[in-house]
């Protein structure tokens, strides 16, 4: 889906969203009513739409925050430590 979103295995609907969420990421400022407007067509509510895009903008805020500040990635054994204690406890530890 990641390389080839045109053909990937999806329905319509969630390819409409992609294609938004990728406008999103790529041009914000080339949002306008028509590309809402084709989100909506396919199905997604304003509620939806509105979720993605503050998805997309906090990931993009994390991501060049973490690039900025040097944070290095877990290394695998501390995510599976981490998925097991909330899978367990959830976020209440």
């Amino acid at each position: 889906m990641l390389n080839d979103l045109p053909n990937a295995p999806i329905s319509d609907s969630w390819r409409y969203l992609f294609e938004f969420i990728d406008l999103v990421c790529r041009d914000s400022n080339a949002v306008d009513q028509a590309a809402v407007d084709r989100a909506k067509q396919a199905g997604w509510s304003d509620e939806a739409l509105y979720d993605a895009i503050s998805v997309c903008a906090l990931f993009k805020f994390y991501n060049t925050w973490i690039d900025a500040t040097g944070v290095q990635d877990m290394p695998a054994a501390a995510y599976a430590a981490s998925g097991k204690r909330l899978a367990e406890h959830g976020y209440n530890f």
